[in-house]
């Protein structure tokens, strides 16, 4: 015959449905504050990783995760070409956490009409180049055509650039380029399409066309390029992934070669991250107050079925019953509340993330936020990590209010028991 744990069983007995506690206030306030607590964690996180991936996405897609410049690189458009080393390209490739790498080449210049002026910078990419970032982002047109045979002069804009500048799409602009040491330089490309990502600030800023129409700008031949971005599989790793690609371009140095360095998105963006990294710190103190909240009102309903117990207490402790099997009793029987708390949590919870998720229902100011929407991300990692460590967190600190059994006298309690 199995063993029965008898604090189980007994926890389990005054917890059943219809039982004098599942009828007290302060038991329904302690699940309620338990469920209403876990769902604003749930919903917090939700947001605050869905900001981070939309945001992160967005600007990964202007600039990939890792960017291999050379070593004089500043942070004009004006740049110092690197040759592209197809041997060094191979152990790039073989760096673990490595997806995807392009090379690219870019140039500064100004776009001119009878509306505005707008400085811009003309991105150039290959064949190769991976578009499905300006494709999700496409609203009007086609993207350029790029690495043909035949070079074109191709070129995708923003939506905002194209309203300030007065331009649509198979409209011809003329841009403006400012060399050193050289007279300003003209040339004229055709809008291809609109793109519009979000973030004003890259969008005005940015054009991607023909890698073939930046060297030639900057008088370069077809193996000069400003450098290689690369995309790694986890952006949260990509600290240490820059790190990795920073010990292959030292190895790969020798006395010939070009000094290069790695940037990664976050040293690029710093402004960003930080703001990002603020959002984490809101995040911490949501937490914490939800958990106290949670546990206060937990406490309050433990002692209160503590003293409503106090006869049984009694009558167990003159049966044999210690005061850690009594504490033991008294924790699962909390457990129960808990539980019945977070599921109700996680349902609401989930429920809200789900909900915005497929309806979009709550809206944001695109100007301030860089999103139009309140995103929402759910890594089941942190779900079940936040789960967990709340209720191991909540019952581990429920003990200490357990310690009042052991003051409960058996013959004061029986004697008085009606």
């Amino acid at each position: 015959m199995a063993k029965i744990d008898t604090e189980f069983f007994l926890a389990r007995r005054i917890a059943a449905r219809g039982g004098k506690e599942n009828r007290n206030v302060m038991v329904r306030i302690a699940t309620l504050t338990v469920a209403i607590g876990l769902a604003v964690m749930i919903v917090s996180l939700a947001v605050i990783s869905g900001f981070r991936h939309e945001l992160s996405a967005k600007v990964s897609g202007f600039g990939a995760h890792v960017q291999v410049v050379h070593m004089d690189g500043n942070e004009s458009f004006e740049t110092t070409p690197i040759r592209r080393d197809s041997v060094l390209e191979t152990a790039l490739r073989a760096v673990p956490g490595f997806r995807s790498m392009d090379a690219y080449a870019v140039k500064g210049g100004i776009i001119k009409t009878e509306e505005a002026m707008q400085g811009i910078m003309l991105k150039g990419v290959g064949a190769e180049y991976d578009w499905s970032f300006f494709a999700d982002h496409l609203v009007e047109g086609r993207l350029p055509v790029v690495g043909d045979s035949v070079r074109t002069k191709d070129i995708l804009i923003s939506r905002s650039l194209s309203q300030l500048m007065k331009i649509g799409t198979d409209d011809r602009i003329e841009m403006l380029f400012i060399q050193e040491d050289r007279p300003p330089r003209r040339d004229r490309f055709k809008v291809t399409g609109i793109y519009d990502s979000g973030f004003e600030e890259l969008d005005k800023l940015v054009i991607p066309t023909d890698i073939r129409n930046v060297q030639r700008l900057n008088n370069w031949d077809s193996e000069e390029i400003t450098g290689y971005e690369i995309i790694s599989e986890d952006l949260d790793q990509v600290a240490s992934f820059r790190e990795e690609i920073y010990r292959t371009l030292v190895r790969m140095q020798s006395e010939e070669s070009e000094p290069l360095m790695a940037v990664d998105i976050t040293q690029r963006y710093p402004n960003l991250f930080d703001w990002l990294k603020a959002h984490n710190v809101n995040a911490v103190v949501i937490i914490t107050i939800m958990l106290l909240v949670a546990l206060m009102n937990m406490v309050s309903a433990l002692l209160i079925i503590l003293l409503e117990r106090t006869s049984m207490i009694g009558v167990l402790k003159a049966l044999g019953m210690t005061n850690g099997a009594l504490q033991k009793m008294f924790v699962i029987r909390s457990g129960f509340i808990i539980a019945r708390g977070m599921l109700w949590g996680n349902v609401v919870g989930i429920g809200l993330c789900l909900l915005q998720k497929y309806t979009h229902l709550f809206k944001l100011d695109q100007s301030g936020y860089f999103l139009s929407e309140v995103p929402v991300r759910f890594d089941w990692t942190w779900l079940l990590g936040l789960n967990l460590g709340t209720f191991g967190l909540i019952l581990a600190l429920l003990t200490v209010p357990t310690l009042i059994v052991s003051y409960i006298k058996p013959d004061k309690t029986i004697r008085y028991q009606s």
